[in-house]
């Protein structure tokens, strides 16, 4: 024999008495229709097994009876409200409090509008729109430039109150810290490049213009351009994740309020820290892919390092290492203005931050792609 709890608990738990009357078939809902009861698992089971039951023949519920109800919530309006194919039935007895609350489920339980598929038009629409954010991103960047121009100008005639502190920071950072990955990666690009050009020469047995080849596309194109992609992804992503954090912190609107520059004291000592790493960086870079490569032509072709070097300022002119070195200050130049770009563009969420982040690397890195191609062609005949 149940207990009195067992049967209290029946009672309790949501469930449907449908019987048939002289008036036609009726079901009253009883219990308390609660999330409390509903989430239980058995409770769950028996009052779906049921539902389903009433569904399976429409025609015979006639008249719905909520007059009984012990309690009713938005969770067991929802039941009740998706039960009834979102409509309400023809026949139903109900109390105030009741119809209140299915009322704000019927005013909230809405279908999802139909995506339409994807064609001409909306490929239109997302091509504009690509257009327009390259555009806004275009046009902010310049802005930040002509910034950056006025703020040198601030700083030649104030340099007392120029932000050295920061700038110096920024050296150690962006700077001396890089140099032990550029390095690595430097010598292991050399290595590879001499092993592979040292395949090929020995077919024609022309040993001896290793020393030409490693030379013009170290120093000239491959040393500025990885140390740039390298410092891009190092120190790009975190110009712009330092901003971003400010921007979530809300200390860029701290700054705003006490009448700092944004530009002033974040962008400028990046930009100019930049400018100055990145031709000590690409130098250490190439050099360190000029040792590989060395190390590798001597162990492959038997190129010993004595003629390397007294090889290497005949077959390199000079003019190319100073096309790299301006290369490299460019380089710097604009990952810093794209990572602080970035930084302030930063919405004040964790997701903004993330994408942020994300898209000032790839950027950065492209952005150094073109640039160089851009100088290739523009300095073709320089150091030939």
């Amino acid at each position: 024999m149940p207990s009195p709890e067992e049967i209290a608990a029946g009672e309790s738990a949501p469930h449907i008495d449908s019987q048939d009357s002289p008036e036609g078939a009726s079901c009253r809902v009883l219990g308390f229709w609660t999330a409390g009861e509903l989430t239980a698992r058995p409770v769950w089971e028996a009052l779906t097994a049921a539902l389903k039951a009433q569904g399976s023949d429409a025609g015979r519920i006639v008249r719905w009876d909520l007059r009984g109800i012990d309690q009713l919530d938005h969770l067991g309006a929802q039941v009740l409200w998706d039960h009834w194919g979102r409509q309400w039935p023809e026949n139903i007895e109900i109390g105030e409090a009741q119809r209140a609350v299915l009322d704000r489920v019927a005013e909230f339980s809405v279908d999802r509008p139909v995506v339409p598929a994807p064609g001409f038009k909306q490929g239109f629409l997302k091509l504009g729109e690509g257009l327009l954010s390259v555009v806004h991103h275009f046009t902010d960047l310049v802005a930040l430039v002509g910034r950056l121009m006025l703020n040198l100008v601030k700083l030649a005639k104030r340099p007392g109150e120029g932000p050295w502190r920061d700038l110096s920071g920024h050296l150690y950072h962006i700077g001396a810290t890089a140099l032990p990955i550029t390095a690595l990666v430097g010598f292991l690009i050399g290595v590879v490049l001499a092993y592979l050009i040292s395949q090929q020469l020995k077919q024609f047995g022309a040993d001896a213009f290793i020393v030409n080849i490693l030379g013009i596309s170290l120093i000239r194109e491959l040393g500025p351009v990885l140390a740039a992609i390298l410092i891009a992804g190092r120190s790009g992503s975190a110009i712009t994740a330092q901003i971003g954090v400010m921007r979530v912190t809300e200390e860029l609107d701290a700054m705003r309020v006490m009448g700092i520059a944004h530009s002033y004291r974040l962008v400028m000592p990046r930009a100019l820290a930049l400018a100055v790493v990145m031709p000590l960086i690409s130098v250490w870079t190439t050099i360190s892919a000029l040792v590989g490569g060395m190390l590798a032509a001597d162990l492959a072709m038997g190129i010993t390092p004595s003629f390397f070097i007294n090889a290497l300022p005949a077959a390199v002119d000079a003019a190319n290492l100073t096309l790299a070195t301006a290369k490299s200050v460019v380089f710097g130049v604009l990952i810093a203005l794209i990572g602080c770009h970035f930084g302030l563009r930063v919405k004040p969420n964790t997701e903004s931050l993330g994408q942020g982040t994300t898209a000032s690397v790839v950027t950065s890195i492209t952005v150094v792609i073109l640039v160089d191609a851009l100088f290739a062609v523009l300095f073709k005949n320089v150091g030939t």
